[in-house]
């Protein structure tokens, strides 16, 4: 499961009886044992990373064993199975125009 707030992407994986468990991507030049998940204590592993905007393929590696997250934002065909895929959008600043202030109206006697 990914979610994704600005640019920091939160990864979590449920994997309860796992040991230690690995985020792996292209946006750590798939280095399968740089970045370590933390465990919630509920069976989900935890990464936060703050990402530039883009689309990254990444996996969860855990125990030695490889595997692929059908909750993000979509999966292709990689060179060693199907990896994920996470979007990170280019932010938008929204321009609110200030709305008039109403005029107290005055009566003239």
């Amino acid at each position: 499961m990914v979610s994704v707030n600005g640019n920091w992407v939160e990864f979590r994986f449920y994997r309860p009886g796992a040991s230690q468990v690995h985020l792996v991507g292209d946006f750590n030049h798939w280095r399968h044992r740089q970045l370590s998940m933390e465990p919630d204590g509920k069976g989900y592993w935890v990464a936060r990373l703050k990402l530039p905007v883009g689309e990254f393929k990444f996996r969860y590696h855990a125990d030695g064993a490889w595997f692929t997250d059908y909750a993000a934002f979509g999966v292709e065909p990689g060179l060693f199975g199907m990896d994920s895929v996470v979007r990170v959008p280019q932010q938008t600043l929204r321009l609110v125009q200030p709305t008039p202030q109403s005029q107290p109206t005055t009566a003239v006697a």
